[in-house]
């Protein structure tokens, strides 16, 4: 017996009603990079392990799918290696390249790769599939799209505040709710240091990245195993929940952290986007969450994450300041920026929150029923007149029964349905019915395409 076929866990298939709506995602977000000045390049699916690896910290180097060589791929294992059963070292002997994690890291090699080629600041965008070896949820996938818009080549704050001005645009074009969360990575550094752990920076933003996901106890008792004092933790919890307006957050941060200077350096870089990006009038709320970490370890800078507002989901976009990840190719001093949109949690919010226009599913605007062979060559020359005016429109291939051709337009949600019988063919019109209102009438080409437009 043949086996069911299936998908792998943490991917999805997309019907045609789905796959209009993720353009629909992928159009409005990608008019919106257009309009901030973005262009787009492609990288492909697979990178060199070596590009990958070490970039995104130890849990993401676990969470890269990598790929086996091909061939006799275990040809140069040790056989010791492969008695013990050591992966992690066993796979740089069988694996050299990996699906892409996100799309950054791969930009920031491009980058270095075709530096004489580009113009800097260099503003670009890309819209790709990236992979994770997650356990699969709810807005949770193993195979998903990013949305990237990044800008490399200038240290300027401003484009910082463009890139909260751009989300902003984005989620309002959606119409979804949206709060977006604001913090620096120098203001974590400056709480490590007040606490007297700044060697366990990393270690403290791994850890408080996962609040949303495990709650602040559990993000503790991570941190004791990680090496972090009683005291230390103690010190750090209120800094996790501080609660009032902006300016009281940031007036207790300036307390709390005068003694550093990295994390004065922090608060000012994020009163600098905050007070510039407010001032554009925006329709979202801004907000400075001190929790925010994103675990990536290449933020140096402000990092950012959106939250929708009217629906349960984790960030449905994030991202932040990097000094130097170029550096790790070889190109040091190159400080970027950018931004990453989550299509697929976009869709399931739109999807929650039932927000896609009307005439976002472009599908056959009108049916030709088929009545025969003479008839349906007619309809043939009728179809490319309407199709040079940009209307949607196909032909019934066989020449069915009515109630057939009938069903199959309702299926698809065809608003017309064209009929050209003998007494059409003679006088030279088409019999078009309104699927809506049921009403039916006979025009002219020319009548048609002004209805049908």
């Amino acid at each position: 017996m043949a086996q069911k076929p299936s998908i792998p866990k943490g991917t999805r298939d997309f019907s045609p009603l789905e796959m209009a709506k993720r353009n629909y995602i992928f159009d409005t977000i990608k008019s919106v990079f257009l309009l901030y000045g973005f262009q787009q390049i492609e990288t492909p699916a697979m990178e060199n392990l070596s590009t990958l690896m070490g970039k995104y910290g130890e849990e993401g180097d676990k969470l890269l799918f990598k790929i086996l060589n091909s061939g006799d791929f275990l040809k140069s294992a040790p056989d010791d290696l492969l008695a013990n059963k050591d992966y992690i070292h066993l796979i740089t002997k069988v694996s050299e390249k990996g699906l892409r994690y996100d799309l950054t890291v791969p930009f920031a090699r491009y980058v270095v790769q075709h530096r004489n080629d580009l113009q800097m600041p260099f503003k670009r965008y890309q819209i790709q599939p990236v992979w994770r070896a997650d356990r699969p949820q709810r807005g949770r996938y193993r195979e998903f799209y990013q949305c990237d818009a990044d800008v490399v080549g200038s240290d300027s704050l401003f484009n910082e505040v463009e890139l909260v001005s751009m989300i902003d645009e984005v989620f309002k074009r959606f119409g979804i709710n949206i709060a977006i969360k604001l913090n620096n990575r120098k203001i974590l550094s400056g709480i490590a240091e007040v606490i007297g752990a700044p060697d366990k920076i990393v270690d403290i933003t791994v850890a408080i990245d996962k609040i949303d996901k495990i709650g602040l106890d559990n993000v503790n008792a991570e941190l004791q195993e990680k090496g972090l004092s009683t005291g230390a933790i103690d010190m750090l919890r209120p800094l996790l929940t501080l609660s009032g307006t902006n300016a009281e957050k940031l007036t207790t941060l300036e307390n709390l952290l005068s003694s550093s200077q990295v994390g004065m350096k922090g608060i000012e870089e994020l009163k600098f986007v905050l007070d510039n990006a407010m001032a554009l009038n925006l329709k979202s709320e801004v907000e400075v969450d001190v929790s925010l970490a994103r675990g990536l370890n290449y933020y140096t800078g402000t990092i950012l994450e959106v939250k929708a507002l009217d629906v349960e989901m984790g960030s449905i976009s994030g991202g932040g300041r990097y000094d130097n990840l170029t550096g790790v190719f070889g190109m040091d001093g190159l400080s970027g920026v950018g931004i990453s949109f989550g299509a697929d949690r976009i869709f399931d919010v739109l999807n929650t929150l039932d927000l896609y226009p009307a005439d976002t599913i472009a599908t056959t605007k009108v049916i030709f029923m088929n009545f025969g062979l003479k008839e349906a060559q007619y309809c043939l020359q009728l179809m490319t007149q309407l199709r040079s005016n940009g209307i949607y429109c196909e032909l019934y291939p066989e020449a069915s029964k009515m109630k057939k051709q009938m069903t199959y337009a309702n299926s698809k949600g065809i608003p017309f349905v064209a009929m050209v019988g003998e007494s059409e063919l003679s006088s030279g019109t088409i019999s078009i019915k309104d699927m809506t209102s049921g009403e039916q009438k006979n025009y002219t080409i020319e009548e048609a395409v002004a209805l049908l437009k």
